[in-house]
């Protein structure tokens, strides 16, 4: 099981925390996701097929992009 933590500065309030939750949690092996507004922070816990590079698209699809 991977676990990493990407630093994500748009996420303002409590519906960007639940659209990033519900959307992640839906890529296969996804096992948990963690959005945080105050750290604006998200933690994602998760095995093959799952990738980071796979997350860190989807994140930049609906609009939350990872900060470099």
């Amino acid at each position: 099981m991977n676990t990493v933590t990407y630093l994500v500065p748009n996420i303002s309030c409590g519906h960007c925390v639940h659209t990033i939750q519900s959307e992640v949690a839906e890529l296969q092996g996804i096992a948990s996701v963690k959005a945080d507004q105050e750290s604006k922070t998200v933690v994602v816990s998760f095995e093959e097929p799952a990738s980071e590079q796979a997350i860190k698209e989807l994140l930049a699809e609906i609009n939350y992009p990872v900060s470099a």
